[in-house]
């Protein structure tokens, strides 16, 4: 399986704070389906200094561009527009 690490910085607009809170849980649900699948490695929101969620990081995995490809399709934070930017590099998880 090829490993990625996701940085996805959300919007930065008054609303964008409530927008995230609303498609969470659909957000969560796809989490649970990458990890049922054995695609999700670790993840998580980031937050500022006030302890606000203002993005996210994830690590998945996936057999092929195609599938990763795939979820970026159908992620709600990127259909729904949450994220403004997500930054995508190949990794590898340290095996100690």
């Amino acid at each position: 399986m090829n490993q990625y690490l996701i940085t996805a910085y959300d919007h930065t607009d008054e609303g964008t704070f409530d927008r995230r809170m609303g498609v969470r849980p659909h957000h969560l649900d796809g989490v649970r389906e990458l990890k049922a699948k054995g695609n999700y490695v670790v993840g998580g929101a980031m937050l500022n200094e006030e302890g606000k969620m203002i993005g996210s990081t994830m690590i998945l995995q996936f057999e092929n561009e195609e599938e990763l490809e795939a979820w970026k399709q159908g992620e709600p934070y990127i259909t729904q527009k949450i994220w403004e930017s997500v930054d995508i590099k190949p990794f590898k998880v340290a095996q100690v």
